[in-house]
């Protein structure tokens, strides 16, 4: 009789599991889909709240709810963010055999917020020149594929540090897609600053810069970078070629 207790007990859970799986079966999720030409997306159910997105004929996306005021849905967007969206643009449909294209739940990768982004920033830390380099970049965006982006990074050397500023451009090979390829190109100074226990004047070069690398798009906007450059570092009669190798977080707002 021992024996068996183990066993029931075994049985009974899975009597009980077994018609909560099927319950989480038969559930289809609900989604939105546009049916006018274009809708605002806004903050809060209201037309009080800022647009976040605007969405046009046919986008779909996924239902969490409906707020208590008005006839206002609230939905995910593919970045994961949430928005509300008057449900007179919408029509809801069940995500099924009979699904239209795009009814789909968002992943954990989705696409850049670079079409209706207007700026951004990436903290980034790494190699440059084999010593510890960290950089930050604010990025000005002046189309999905094309962005401004000022630079300054800093490297820790044993006897010195170096600062390393400039002015940027990216240009994004696949704005849409959640892994894409870029390049990159600047050009700027070098501060070498010697320790303050060696008498030693801090010296001053040009830079120029070029590499590329890859764009890993999160939803929540969480943007992963990774990124190679080649870096000239050159004064009137002599010059050096540097190489770094730097990853880090951004996003794009």
């Amino acid at each position: 009789m021992r024996g068996l207790v183990p066993i029931l007990c075994a049985v009974a859970l899975l009597c009980a599991a077994l018609p909560a799986r099927a319950q989480d079966d038969n559930d289809v999720d609900a989604f939105a889909r546009v049916i006018v030409a274009e809708t605002a997306l806004r903050s809060g159910p209201g037309v009080s709240h800022r647009v976040i997105y605007r969405a046009h004929r046919g986008d779909t996306f996924l239902i969490q709810g409906r707020a208590g005021a008005g006839f206002w849905l609230q939905v995910v967007l593919p970045d994961g963010r949430v928005g509300y969206v008057l449900g007179d643009t919408v029509e809801t449909v069940g995500a099924g055999p009979g699904a239209p294209e795009g009814a789909v739940k968002p992943g954990f990768f989705a696409p850049p917020a670079l079409q209706e982004a207007h700026g951004g920033f990436a903290l980034c830390g790494g190699v440059f020149d084999r010593d510890g380099y960290v950089e930050f970049k604010p990025a000005l965006v002046l189309a999905p594929a094309v962005s401004v982006e000022p630079y300054i990074g800093l490297a820790m050397q044993t006897d010195a540090r170096r600062l390393v500023y400039g002015l940027g451009a990216s240009l994004d090979l696949a704005p849409d897609w959640a892994v894409a390829p870029y390049v990159t190109l600047g050009a700027g100074g070098l501060r070498d600053q010697p320790s303050a226990n060696l008498k030693q004047k801090p010296r001053n070069f040009f830079q120029a810069r070029a590499g590329g690398g890859l764009l890993v798009s999160l939803r929540w906007r969480i943007l992963f970078r990774f990124e190679a450059t080649n870096t000239i570092v050159f004064t009137e009669d002599s010059y050096k070629n540097v190489q770094s190798y730097i990853g880090g977080l951004g996003t794009y707002f």
